[in-house]
């Protein structure tokens, strides 16, 4: 196929690998990546969260629109504000929004409306979807926003694991005080925070399982 618009396919995968031995070796590393709320105020490169950016902006997105917008912020100020405005919000959850089935499964985790993290994690990765673009004051419809947002958070989810480095998906609902505390525009709406960095040293995460390949596949051959 020949056009101005395409280019030949660069081939990523190396054929002298096995993809079965690959992939069972990458499943076994995935399946050690878990969500920490315990984090280590060690430093995190500004290098490593741009990389970890152009990463996650490798994914694929409804007519290649891109439309996220990744904040990075390791300011403490900003940081203060932002776990200020959080707890707050958190704190009406904990305290009447949420239903009490949701309380119920969330004890298992032993959380809390008080959210230490958000200010000792060096950097807090906060994802902005985009519904569409403001370009000389004319609107450009986006496609398929939720779900390109959703796919591009788990490429960030999986580069910041295979960094070394742990992560939590925080929301704090509603989440229109990020809009304002980083003054974004009006066609972005906060879809998730991340906080990023190491584990402290003593960090513990629940004991779970995952369910197993009969629970959540179906075959048709």
């Amino acid at each position: 196929m020949e056009s101005k618009h395409f280019i030949p396919h660069t081939k990523a995968y190396d054929p002298e690998i096995n993809p079965e031995e690959f992939l069972r070796e990458l499943y076994a590393f995935q399946d050690k990546r878990r969500s920490v709320r315990e984090f280590s105020d060690r430093p995190v490169s500004k290098e490593v969260i741009e990389t970890l950016i152009k990463t996650a902006s490798t994914a694929p997105s409804g007519a290649h629109k891109q439309p996220w917008t990744f904040c990075a912020v390791s300011s403490p100020e900003l940081k203060a504000k932002i776990r200020e405005a959080a707890e707050k919000e958190e704190y009406e959850n904990y305290h009447g929004r949420m239903s009490d089935d949701w309380l119920e499964d969330l004890k298992k985790f032993d959380t809390n409306w008080q959210k230490e993290f958000l200010t000792v994690s060096p950097w807090l990765i906060i994802v902005f979807k985009k519904s569409y673009e403001l370009i000389d004051n004319v609107k450009h419809k986006n496609y398929y926003v939720q779900e390109s947002v959703g796919i591009a958070c788990g490429f960030l989810l999986s580069a910041i694991h295979h960094a070394g480095l742990v992560s939590l998906t925080h929301t704090p609902s509603p989440m229109n005080f990020l809009q304002q505390l980083l003054d974004r525009p009006a066609n972005e709406r906060a879809y998730l925070l991340i906080p990023v960095g190491y584990p402290a040293d003593d960090a513990q995460v629940p004991i779970l399982n995952r369910k197993g390949l009969d629970e959540v596949s179906v075959f048709f051959e």
